[in-house]
């Protein structure tokens, strides 16, 4: 019976928790276009919103000051000017796609945090996010869209995995 309640768990955390995760990003996105709205309106979005006490980067479909990306609701990093330490005869940069395998990978995260709570080594969580971390370091790095996109999703991936392995381990694995 506990190899069935394992298996529900895995499954639970491994496949259940891309809903979840889509709809926090869907959430942190409202968020930052209802501090974009306020900011443009003249308002100050921390009066509106208690949550939005920082100023966070935006997605916009523009070319940001002095970046030289655009990045759209897919974070697809768009041509463009080049940074200006470049010189002026270089090409424009060609679109191209970040954080690609992500659906996946967090998958491959949520079935190792729920496997490794399961099995009594939260320890291997901290190599988790250690190769996760490392193999996103270069696309991080360049770009604080997917840096703030990555960290979403790897919260809320962790959290529904390790809560489900908790109830579950909890509930029925006594």
């Amino acid at each position: 019976m506990n190899a069935l309640w394992i298996t529900v768990a895995l499954l639970v955390a491994g496949f259940a928790g891309w809903p979840v995760t889509a709809l926090v990003f869907r959430l942190a996105r409202t968020i930052d276009d209802k501090a974009d709205a306020a900011r443009r309106s003249g308002q100050d979005a921390s009066a509106q919103d208690p949550s939005a006490d920082v100023i966070v980067d935006t997605v916009s479909e523009a070319p940001r000051a002095g970046t030289g990306q655009t990045v759209d609701g897919e974070l697809t990093a768009g041509g463009g000017q080049p940074p200006s330490d470049f010189p002026q005869a270089a090409p424009t940069l060609p679109a191209q796609r970040i954080l690609r395998g992500g659906a996946i990978i967090g998958v491959l995260e949520r079935l190792g945090v729920c496997g490794a709570i399961l099995t009594g080594q939260p320890v291997a969580i901290a190599y988790i996010v250690a190769i996760k971390g490392l193999g996103r370091f270069a696309e991080l790095k360049e770009t604080p869209v997917a840096a703030e996109r990555f960290i979403i999703g790897t919260l809320t991936s962790m959290l529904w995995a390790a809560g489900t392995a908790a109830m579950i381990k909890v509930v029925f694995l006594k």
